[in-house]
């Protein structure tokens, strides 16, 4: 999982820091600080992070099953 927040965006809310601390933390009152991958047992930590942002300034890019190359059907 790889996040990448606009920080041009970011209003310092600290929901994130909030819902994901692990993840996110505020430095100062202003500025925040993240991890760009964090580990994959955060996923819903950092799925309701960015859903929370009243900005909307994470994005979670997430690896997709549909651009997973397709299995072979069982003989």
């Amino acid at each position: 999982m790889k996040v990448v927040v606009d920080l041009s965006r970011c209003t310092g809310y600290a929901q994130c820091a909030f819902l994901a601390p692990e993840v996110f933390r505020m430095h100062g009152e202003e500025a925040l600080m993240y991890d760009p991958n964090p580990d994959d047992a955060l996923r819903d930590q950092v799925l309701r992070a960015a859903a929370a942002c009243p900005v909307q300034a994470i994005l979670v890019d997430q690896p997709d099953a549909r651009h997973a190359p397709a299995k072979a059907p069982p003989s």
